[in-house]
């Protein structure tokens, strides 16, 4: 093949842009690259896995050391678990916890992560780079979602060194499968807080993410309430969580839908985005 001839016109790096590549757009890869280097200077981002990590499990061991001695207020709180040893009874306490804390703080990560480019005045820039604006979306997508992961593994780890700390010792079979569910709980709140990337897009700034994230909360508790909550993708995780006898496996297949909506609604936000406007 010939290169091209004088005269022929070369498509510029916003051409380039703005020119699909497949379902995923033009540099993913880069897009990927750059929102993870982001992702770990960020204090934000740093400052909220502290949160969620160290956090959940200081407010979890001091519950259980507050239920031990009789607190009266702590017990109320707890509930059923107030009588549950051993590591049943921490990881059910956790479990509780990250249920309620774990959508919140994904909620505002992902508000952070799509609305600090129109509150920081970064967001033009983005139209001159040879990286398509989808792929950029799906970029920071990529790298929340392996965020998740590295918070649900590094919650459990410490999850498993306080259970060790109180002197629990050694668990079985089904204390096992009860510290499994926390990795698990907290990648699929993860995924039901994704409609915060797309409102956070369309509101162009970080409060209107969070306020989508409070909205997908109160739907939850609304829904649970109502007693129709396994087979809401909001609700489920957390009843599976905490109840997994309650929760049908099917109604967990739900809950990948909000990601896959969220993330072809905020696409195709990205892609009509327009400065102006």
């Amino acid at each position: 093949m010939s290169g091209p001839r004088a005269g022929d016109r070369v498509p510029g790096p916003r051409a380039a842009a703005n020119r699909p590549e497949g379902p995923w757009g033009t540099g993913l890869h880069i897009a990927i690259a750059v929102e993870a280097r982001k992702a770990i200077a960020s204090r934000v981002m740093a400052s909220i896995t502290v949160l969620l990590v160290i956090g959940v499990g200081v407010l979890a061991l001091g519950m259980l050391l507050a239920a031990a001695s009789g607190d009266a207020q702590v017990l109320a709180k707890l509930g059923p678990l107030a009588g549950v040893p051993g590591w049943a009874g921490l990881v059910g306490v956790v479990l509780q916890i990250t249920a309620a804390a774990g959508v919140l703080a994904f909620g505002v990560a992902l508000s952070w992560m799509f609305g600090r480019e129109f509150a920081d005045g970064t967001v033009a820039a983005l139209f001159g780079l040879p990286v398509s604006r989808p792929a950029i979306a799906f970029g920071k997508l990529a790298v929340y979602l392996a965020w998740s992961v590295v918070v649900a593994a590094a919650l459990t780890g410490v999850v498993a060194i306080a259970g060790l700390a109180l002197g629990l010792g050694a668990t079985d079979a089904a204390g096992v499968g009860s510290l499994a569910r926390i990795p698990v709980l907290v990648v699929l709140s993860a995924l039901i807080a994704t409609p915060a990337a797309w409102v956070a897009t369309l509101g162009r700034g970080l409060l209107p993410g969070i306020a989508a994230t409070v909205v997908v909360i109160v739907v939850a508790q609304v829904a649970a309430i109502a007693d129709v909550g396994a087979w809401v993708p909001f609700v489920a995780p957390a009843l599976w969580a905490i109840a997994p006898g309650t929760v049908p496996a099917a109604a967990l297949l739900t809950v990948p839908t909000v990601p896959l909506a969220s993330g072809a609604l905020c696409a195709l936000a990205w892609s009509r985005l327009q400065l102006d406007r």
